[in-house]
C-alpha cells in the first residue's frame, strides 16, 4: 500500500509555535531543517513534504528524547503521523491546538445532546403507544435500534454514495466518542452520579494522570499477552503491540526512539534509549517458536530459531559499533557497546519433552555467557511487566485505614 505524505500551512504554524517552547538549541536546529523542507510561509498554497518531512520531524522527536523532553517528543511523532499520512490533521490539532479542541468538543456535545433528544422522543413516542410500557420495554426499544443500525450501509456499485474524507473523519470522530462512553462509570443512582461528579471535580490531576497512565499500560499488556497467545500472530502483530510500550523492557530505558534506521543496511525493531544516552537494540522473533530449545545426545541447548536471531542481534551491534561516531555527530546517539535483548518464544508452543523449567534453565545458561545480548521468552517478558504493573498499582492504592485499638 502507497504512503499518502501530507502536509499543510496548519501543521507549518503548529511545528513554528512548538518551537517556541523548547529551550534546547539542538531541537531548534533540527525544527529549522522542518520548517526550511516546508518552505516559505507565505511562499503559496504548496508545502514541502514526502519522506525528507517525516525523517525531519522524527529527527525532533529523537533529539528531544535525548533531552528527556517525552512530551514535546510525542508531539513531533504526531506531526510526523500526520505527514506520514496516518493520522488526520483534526487529530493532531485537537491534542495542540485550543481553538480546534474546543471545536470539537462543542461538537460532540452537540451530538451527545442531539442523541439524547432522539432518545427522549423515542420513548415519548413508545409511552403514546403504549402506556403501561415499562423500563424492560425502553430497553427493548433501544436495543432493537441498536441492532438495526448493522443494516444500514452506503451501497456498493454504480449508484452508491462514496464517503469523502470529511465525513470519514466524523466517523473516527463517533468512534472515539463511543469509546469514551463506553469506558464512563455508569452510576447507579442520582446521588451516586452527584458524588461522582464532586469527586471528579476535586481530585488531584497528577493523580488522575498516574491512574490513566497505570490504565493505558494494562491495556497495553492486555493486547500483547492476547498477540502471544494467539498461535498465528506475526512479529510484526507483536511489533505493533510492543510500539511505544518501553516501560514493559523495564526501568533503565528512557523511551523508545523515533528513528530506526542509523545505517542504510540496518532497521532495527525497537531501538530503546537508556538514561546515559546509549542505545539498547530489541529484537523481536514470533512466539510460536516448537523448537527454541532442542534435547541433543541428552543435552538441552537452543535451537536454530534462537541461534539466527542472536546472529541477526550480534551483526545489528557489530554495525553500530562501526559507525558509532557518524551515528552519535548526526542523530546524538551512542552506538558503542551497545546491548541487546531477543525476544522469542513462549513455552506454551514448545514440543517434545522440554519441560518450561528446562526452558528456563537453558536460557539462563545461555545468557550466562554472553555480556552483550540477553535472550527471553515473551512469557518472561510479561510476567516481569505484569510484577511491575503489580508493583506501581499498590503504589496508587490509598493505605488501608487502621481501626483503633480497644
Amino acid at each position: 500500500m502507497a504512503t499518502t505524505f501530507r502536509s499543510s500551512y496548519t501543521l507549518r504554524l503548529m511545528v513554528e509555535e512548538a518551537r517556541k517552547l523548547t529551550e534546547h538549541a539542538s531541537v531548534r536546529e533540527r525544527i529549522d531543517v522542518v520548517l526550511r523542507i516546508m518552505g516559505t510561509r507565505f511562499g503559496g498554497r504548496t508545502h514541502g513534504k514526502g519522506r525528507p518531512l517525516v525523517d525531519a520531524l522524527e529527527d525532533v522527536a529523537q533529539e528531544s528524547l535525548l533531552h528527556e523532553d517525552i512530551a514535546f517528543a510525542r508531539r513531533f511523532q504526531r506531526f510526523a503521523g500526520y505527514a506520514r499520512g496516518e493520522l488526520f490533521l483534526e487529530t493532531v490539532e485537537n491534542y495542540y491546538d485550543d481553538e480546534a479542541r474546543q471545536r470539537s468538543e462543542k461538537y460532540m456535545r452537540r451530538m451527545a445532546a442531539m442523541g439524547a433528544e432522539r432518545a427522549v422522543a423515542a420513548l415519548d413516542v413508545l409511552c403514546d403507544q403504549n402506556p403501561e410500557a415499562t423500563a424492560a420495554d425502553a430497553r427493548a426499544l433501544f436495543h432493537g435500534i441498536a441492532r438495526s443500525t448493522d443494516h444500514l450501509g452506503i451501497g456498493p456499485g454504480e449508484g452508491g454514495i462514496q464517503l469523502s474524507t470529511k465525513y470519514l473523519r466524523r466517523l473516527q470522530e463517533y468512534g472515539h466518542m463511543e469509546l469514551v462512553l463506553r469506558n464512563l462509570p455508569r452510576p447507579a443512582s442520582a446521588e451516586a452520579a452527584r458524588m461522582m461528579s464532586d469527586l471528579l471535580a476535586d481530585a488531584d490531576a497528577g493523580l488522575l494522570a498516574q491512574l490513566l497512565e497505570l490504565k493505558a499500560r494494562q491495556a497495553g499488556l492486555t493486547a500483547l499477552r492476547a498477540a502471544v497467545d494467539e498461535p498465528g500472530s506475526s512479529e510484526s502483530a507483536l511489533h505493533a503491540c510492543l510500539k511505544n510500550q518501553e516501560w514493559i523492557f523495564g526501568g533503565a530505558y528512557v523511551a523508545e526512539l523515533a528513528r530506526r534506521q542509523y545505517t542504510p543496511d540496518t532497521i532495527l525493531d525497537i531501538p530503546l534509549l537508556r538514561g546515559d544516552g546509549s542505545l539498547h537494540v530489541v529484537e523481536l522473533k514470533r512466539a510460536n517458536i516448537e523448537n527454541l530449545v532442542i534435547r541433543l545426545n541428552g543435552h538441552l541447548m537452543l535451537g536454530g530459531p534462537a541461534h539466527h536471531a542472536v546472529s541477526q542481534a550480534q551483526n545489528y551491534l557489530r554495525v553500530m559499533d562501526e559507525n558509532r561516531r557518524p551515528i552519535l555527530n548526526q542523530y546524538g546517539v551512542d552506538t558503542r557497546r551497545a546491548s541487546a535483548t531477543v525476544v522469542i518464544g513462549h513455552t506454551q508452543y514448545a514440543k517434545g519433552s522440554v519441560t518450561a523449567q528446562e526452558i528456563a534453565e537453558t536460557l539462563r545458561t545461555y545468557n550466562t555467557h554472553t555480556a552483550r545480548i540477553e535472550v527471553i521468552t515473551y512469557e518472561t517478558l510479561l510476567d516481569s511487566a505484569a510484577r511491575m504493573l503489580a508493583l506501581s498499582s499498590a503504589a496508587q492504592d490509598p493505605e488501608p485505614s487502621e481501626e483503633p485499638t480497644a
